[in-house]
């Protein structure tokens, strides 16, 4: 159970009340999965990433800002981060982060939200819509309260101007364009 001045009920949810919430990078994670080959799937990871959720008085006056590291890209391959890392894919000597910033919020359910906003890779900001599920409130054994979200988006990285790629002798190509997002994300009150 939540701190009681720091949580809310709206439509029978616990919610996190008003204020800043900082994204707990030790206890969450911005993961991505892409097609490789045309059929199998890669997944991966970036390592390093900060942010804040501020939360509103309405589920829709809330909003989200995130910078993610884009040197911590791993997937578990070193060859294969190291061509992420390159001009090829983030270019991340020119380009170090990756920027998100909501620019709206619409509740679809008591602890559902599509989150709208902007994201930057490579220098070239793109919309983005981020389906949201609020997960819960909780009080770690410190005293600190968590608000817990998990969330997805799909896009085509060739939006961003990513668009190296093989293509391959039985047809298709090595990498696929769409790159599924999925965030596990803890936030803690910042009192």
């Amino acid at each position: 159970m939540a701190n009681q001045a720091t949580a809310r009920k709206l439509q029978g949810v616990e919610l996190p009340g008003p204020g800043v919430w900082e994204i707990d990078a030790a206890h969450s994670g911005v993961g991505f999965v892409a097609r490789h080959l045309m059929v199998a799937k890669v997944r991966g990871r970036f390592a390093k990433f900060s942010g804040k959720v501020t939360i509103g008085e309405t589920p829709e006056t809330s909003s989200v800002q995130a910078t993610i590291d884009a040197a911590g890209i791993d997937t578990a391959d070193e060859m294969r981060d190291g061509h992420l890392r390159s001009p090829d894919f983030l270019d991340v000597e020119k380009y170090p982060t990756l920027e998100f910033r909501s620019t709206s919020a619409e509740q679809r359910g008591p602890t559902a939200l599509r989150l709208n906003g902007e994201l930057t890779i490579r220098d070239v900001t793109r919309p983005v819509t981020l389906d949201v599920e609020y997960l819960g409130l909780a009080t770690d054994p410190f005293g600190n309260d968590h608000a817990v979200f998990s969330a997805e988006t799909e896009i085509d990285r060739e939006d961003w101007g990513i668009t190296w790629n093989k293509a391959l002798e039985t047809g298709g190509v090595l990498v696929g364009r769409k790159v599924k997002i999925e965030l596990e994300i803890q936030a803690i009150r910042k009192h």
